[in-house]
Formats: C-alpha cells, structure tokens, sequence
C-alpha cells in the first residue's frame, strides 16, 4: 500500500502551542496506553504500521517540517518537500511525481490522507478496503459518517446507502440548517481521503502543469496555482465512488476540538481548582494558577499566552499575527528563544537555550553578520572552531566570530546558552558546510 500524508498549515488556530515551524500535528499531547505522549504524526504512523507493516509512507510536506519528521517518524519514510506553501493539488501532483522517482509503478493504487485526523484503527482497515476498489472507478474517496450537521467540513452526496456508491454531487460547507438537509439525504463528511492509481495523477499533472517529472515540478512549483485538489480534481471527475466510513473521525483544528482528545485537563507547571471543562497547558518555566475558570483553554508557551472560552477558539486564528517562532524543534534537538533585543546603535541581541540529543549535532557552519558566544550549562560535548576540535562540558565558554567555522555534538545531553549579537539576526544567516561530522 501506498500512503501520501499531507502535512501542511501550520496550525494557528492553536495558537500559540503551534506555529510555522510547530505544526499541530507534531504536538506531543495524545497519551498512549503505556502512559507517554505521542503526536498526531506518530499516532498515524503507528496505526498505519499496525495495519499494514510494509506500507510505503510518504509525507507531502514544507521545508521547515522536516526536522520535526526525522526528530519523531525517523529516516524510514519518504518526503516530498514543497519548495513553497500552495494547496492540496499542486502537493498531491507533486507527491505522486516522487513515488515515481522512487520506482512506484504507474498501475500501483495510492491513498492520500491528512497527516493529523484523530482516528482509531478501523480508520487504517478503512484505508485498506478503499484499496481494493481503486481501479473499478478513477478517483475512490472516503466518506464519514456525520456524527452532527457540522459546518466546518463539505458533503459528497451519494447515490445509494451502499457501503461503496457512486457520487452523486458534492456540496460546499453549508450552514447547520443546510447541513441537516444533506444528512437527511445520506450526505458523507469528505475527510479529504483520495484513492486513485498512480498514473491517474501523473495524466493530470501532465495535462495541467505541463509536466511529471518530479524535478522539473519542484523547480516550477512556485509559478503553480493555489487550489485544493477538491476543485482541481475531485468536482470534475465523472469516473468516481466514495466508500462509506462509520467509524470514529475528528479534526483536531481547534482548541475546543484538541481538547476534547486530550485525557489530562492540566499538562506542566499549573494548580487547577474550582474549574470545570477547563484545560491547561503551561510550557514556560514559572507557575500558573487557574481558579473558577470555566469552559476555556489555557496555554503559556514561549510564542504566547492564550486564554479563550473554548466555543470561541475556532475564531483565534484572525487574531494571531505571524512572528519569528520563540520554540523549533530540530534534527539535534530543540532550542528555545529567551530574549530579543534591538538596541539605540541598530545591533541587535538574541538569547536562546539550545538542548542537543546526545549522538546528535548541528552542521558545520559560519555566519557573517553576528557574534555568538556559547556557554554551556549542563552535559558534555566535542566543539570544532575552524578545524580544531576540544572537548566541552559544564563551566566551559567559547566566542565566535562572524565566518569563523564552528560546530557542536552532544557525549550527553547538553544544554547550551548562546547570545547572538550582530545587525541582523536572522535564519536565513549562515552557510552550512557538511552535515557528516566524521
């Protein structure tokens, strides 16, 4: 089985526990039977993995996601990167011209999904029984079961009440009167689950865009349209069934959505008393104290301090402004941003505490527009400045100038403060040389 996991948005309706760089999916907050934590990525993955062991998995995703899928999927999956944020069809296009550079066959069936459903493993059987009637039409999709006449989500509208049925129409998202006419008519949730043969894709990308070739599409992504798949795709095919799912299926895109799949009410350094359907997540390292706060979301992370009545959550993200991420993970490990500073003579000053993953290190790089200065508080480590490598550990400091080679590897965990001092201190500043610290 082929499987194409869409992981895009960054999530800001779940401000500020998401952001560009810490999407929802990634969030660490669903707990599993053995008590640990997963995110929604690794609760899919697992599932999948339970259902079919040697699934070909592949992510559709941005850039800036890939160190948190290496951090929590591992190696053993497949990513096709977008080189810029469009919508779900120019990504599926570009999905499935990957899986033919990586030697998938044209007449092999291939499902797309999202990455982040809250699902149980019926929802994976699903996934396997929509297999077997890819071919019978062009385009099979997944149809749930409305468990209310939502409004957030668009209705295909079945011919019959069969467990696989052709598609009648489709309907955009209507309001929760509307909603309860197509209900009455047997009308489906679309889930946005995709089943098609691989050569099914590439034809339309090769009408569309010109083009299947995976490279060719990645240098030209950036002149593609916006457009989901559903518009592109989906409403103008005639050739197309839906399979009927009733099992359990919820979008965790808000707050008051999130909440209701997490089992702890309270998660970090929070006192909750007198409260009810009240849920707190604290990340920063000082106290919170919520009393007789009812029906809200609390969250204190380094990016920000929400606290809404949880009916309102689905209305935070026009009130969210994009600024630099206080908290990324990373391939090494993670880092967290202290302070920011612009000062009277134009410099600037940034402060964060960077946490590396014994074994792992950051590459071998220079910057030409700022100073760091690295002390380490905790662990041992190897440092390289210009070639020459010393070991490091608790105590220890280290300046380095702008264009001086420099990089680190944790023995332990370790724990690093650096203060950047420079006229621009930005991401895009630096040069990496190698990625093999060998």
């Amino acid at each position: 089985m082929n499987i194409v996991l869409l992981s895009g948005g960054s999530g800001t309706r779940l401000w500020p526990l998401s952001n560009d760089v810490r999407s929802k999916q990634f969030l660490k907050i669903l707990k599993k039977e053995d008590g640990s934590r997963e995110s929604m990525a690794q609760r899919m993955l697992r599932m999948i993995r339970e259902v079919d062991p040697e699934a070909r998995v592949v992510i559709a995703t941005s850039q800036n996601q890939i160190p948190q899928i290496r951090a929590q999927l591992g190696d053993d999956i497949g990513v096709s990167i977008e080189p810029d944020r469009k919508d779900t069809f120019p990504a599926i296009a570009l999905a499935a011209a990957y899986l033919k550079k990586q030697g998938v066959q044209k007449d092999e069936a291939v499902v797309v999904c999202p990455v982040d459903p809250y699902v149980n493993i019926d929802y994976f059987y699903g996934i396997k029984e929509l297999e077997t009637h890819i071919g019978k039409t062009k385009l099979v999709l997944m149809g749930v079961e409305p468990s209310y006449p939502s409004e957030k989500y668009g209705y295909i509208i079945p011919a019959s009440k069969d467990r696989v049925s052709k598609v009648k129409e489709f309907k955009e998202k209507p309001n929760a009167v509307t909603a309860e006419k197509y209900i009455a008519q047997g009308a489906l949730w679309n889930c946005g689950v995709f089943g098609f043969k691989l050569s099914y894709v590439l034809g339309i990308a090769e009408e569309l865009l010109g083009t299947s070739d995976y490279d060719l599409m990645f240098q030209e992504y950036g002149s593609y349209n916006k457009i989901s798949f559903d518009y592109e795709v989906v409403e103008n095919e005639s050739s197309i069934n839906v399979l009927r799912f009733k099992g359990d299926w919820k979008d965790l895109g808000t707050w008051n959505t999130l909440s209701e799949a997490m089992s702890d009410p309270i998660s970090g350094n929070a006192v909750v008393d007198n409260c009810n359907n009240t849920h707190v997540i604290n990340e920063l390292g000082i106290p919170l104290v919520a009393l007789g706060v009812q029906n809200s979301v609390i969250a204190a992370t380094p990016d920000g301090i929400l606290v809404c009545e949880k009916t309102l959550s689905d209305k935070l993200k026009s009130y969210v402004s994009t600024s630099r991420p206080m908290y990324e993970r990373r391939q090494w490990g993670e880092y967290k941003v202290l302070n920011y500073n612009t000062h009277k003579d134009g410099n600037n000053s940034l402060v964060k505490e960077l946490i590396i993953t014994p074994g792992k290190h950051i590459s071998y790089q220079k910057h030409y527009r700022r100073t760091e200065m690295w002390t380490f508080t905790e662990g041992q480590g190897l440092l390289v400045i210009d070639g020459i490598t010393t070991q490091i550990g608790r105590g220890d400091s280290v300046v380095i100038p702008p264009e001086t080679l420099h990089a680190i590897k944790a023995v332990t965990e370790l724990h690093v403060i650096e203060v950047q001092l420079g006229d621009e201190l930005t991401e895009d500043d630096i040069d990496r040389f190698d990625w093999n610290w060998e």
